[in-house]
């Protein structure tokens, strides 16, 4: 990031991370509803699970009676999500602000990895999950909403540099990788 120097190049690249994270976390969102509307598969419980586990581990009680607490840890899943996938875009622009060039494909991957690792990470040390016992489907159902994450998230950030304002060729490119990826795990 040019024109902008120290703390405030390194807060605006906190901040524009953030944003693409959001974003991205909008796209695997969706592309993660999508799949459980095409093959009428249901809501992973995962999410709440990995609650319930830090909140036993980290003696941090949910509070509220039978009902209020369970529609507090239906509400905290989701948002782990949330700040895995924000988190995840807000070190990416942190780096890029202090100067990390990668190309776009290690760049995607990544932010990929990241997203994997931040989501994937906290389950399976609580173990809620074993990656290990995932099936073919299993996998091909947790990777692609992470990869079009990955491409949505540095599509923004990278749309959100100061520079050259024609980017919008790199935006198109990664939104048909998303669709290309997308119908191949979607029709194989």
């Amino acid at each position: 990031m040019t024109g902008i120097s120290g703390p405030a190049r390194h807060l605006r690249g906190l901040l524009a991370g953030a944003a693409a994270g959001a974003a991205g976390t909008t796209v695997l969102d969706t592309v993660g509803y999508l799949d459980m509307v095409i093959r009428g598969r249901g809501a992973s419980t995962t999410p709440e699970v990995t609650v319930e586990r830090l909140s036993e581990t980290l003696h941090v009680p949910i509070p509220g009676d039978e009902n209020a607490r369970e529609n507090r840890v239906k509400g905290l899943g989701p948002l782990t999500g949330i700040a895995a996938g924000v988190g995840m875009g807000a070190l990416l622009g942190l780096a890029l602000s202090c100067g990390w060039r990668p190309g776009n494909a290690v760049l995607t991957a990544t932010a990929t990895t990241g997203a994997l690792i931040g989501t994937n990470g906290p389950m399976t040390v609580l173990r809620v999950t074993d990656p290990r016992t995932w099936s073919r489907s299993d996998w091909v159902a947790d990777i692609v909403p992470h990869v079009a994450y990955a491409l949505v998230t540095v599509a923004v950030v990278k749309g959100l540099e100061p520079g050259p304002a024609d980017r919008t060729g790199g935006i198109r490119a990664g939104v048909r990788q998303c669709g290309t990826a997308l119908r191949h795990t979607l029709c194989s």
